[in-house]
């Protein structure tokens, strides 16, 4: 029997670097263009408006990153309930904003996905294949999403 096909991601400038959070494909949600899922994940955790518009702010997805990893006191007590389906909003919104993207992801097949990486054992493999790979499992329920949407990749705005 044949070995199920694996595709390893995590940084943005290798050839599935899409599937990062990291990479710059802003997406629209409650009206507010994000300019990375990384930024829109992380400011959800907060209820502090202030906070979140630094996190909006940043530069680069890796320092809105870590301004979210930053301030633990002030992270949202339901926050671990919500996470799951705060990324699973921003991904929905990335690949039906972004057509070429969507193409790519289902283009994928049947491949499992796995961010690698030994920084993250939840939403990655915790670079072992010990981690829980949680992102790569969310892409792969949008990528079947994708695959049984009547039309092609939509505008995506509903709410958390």
């Amino acid at each position: 029997m044949n070995e199920p096909t694996v595709i390893r991601f995590y940084f943005c400038r290798e050839e599935h670097g899409y599937l990062s959070n990291l990479a710059r494909y802003p997406i629209e949600i409650d009206g507010r263009i994000w300019p990375t899922n990384e930024h829109y994940y992380q400011a959800q955790k907060f209820t502090d408006p202030q906070y979140a518009q630094e996190i909006f702010a940043a530069r680069s997805a890796t320092k809105a990153a870590r301004l979210g990893q930053r301030r633990p006191d002030l992270v949202r007590p339901d926050w671990a309930t919500l996470k799951e389906i705060v990324m699973l909003r921003a991904l929905r919104a990335k690949f039906s904003q972004h057509a070429e993207l969507a193409l790519r992801l289902t283009a994928t097949g049947h491949a499992r996905l796995v961010e690698h990486t030994h920084l993250d054992s939840y939403w990655a493999d915790g670079g072992d294949g010990s981690g829980l790979n949680r992102l790569g499992a969310l892409l792969e329920q949008v990528r079947e999403e994708l695959r049984a949407a009547p039309t092609q990749p939509r505008q995506s705005s509903s709410s958390v």
